[in-house]
């Protein structure tokens, strides 16, 4: 088992079971403390190699994940290895995309997809879930 993120530290999710997800933006320099174990990086091009373990999933800008189903199996498996692993979501800015990931996290760990954006926003950031197709992404995410 991993050294637990920092639940205080900034861009860490609590998830309601305990997972604690940490979300940024890839623009700013890299927090200082432990590295991930494993990242779910939201793109429209995939990023350099990084010194840990991790997928892409090709999402643009202000957009959608280009196919719904790699957005879904890489968040099943972030969620799963969240249990006992460093888990990072990240985007270029760290609102949009990765609020909205994070939401989807959410409702997988329980929160009811209707309230997950909310739960995000009051934990995360409060502009996280940048458009309405996000929104709409996020409530449909378990459909």
């Amino acid at each position: 088992m991993d050294e637990p993120w920092d639940a205080a530290a900034p861009g860490v999710l609590a998830l309601p079971s305990g997972r604690l997800v940490r979300g940024r933006g890839l623009r700013a320099p890299l927090p200082p403390g432990p590295l991930p174990r494993f990242g779910v990086h939201l793109t429209g091009r995939p990023i350099g190699p990084l010194d840990w373990d991790g997928c892409w999933v090709r999402w643009p800008d202000f957009r959608l994940p280009r196919d719904p189903d790699d957005l879904r199996r890489a968040l099943a498996e972030a969620w799963e290895r969240a249990a006992d692993e460093r888990v990072e979501v990240a985007c270029h800015g760290g609102t949009g995309r990765t609020g909205t990931a994070l939401a989807c996290l959410a409702v997988l760990d329980g929160v009811p997809p209707d309230d997950a954006v909310g739960f995000v926003r009051v934990r995360y950031r409060r502009r996280a879930v940048e458009t309405r197709g996000q929104r709409r992404l996020v409530s449909g995410f378990l459909g």
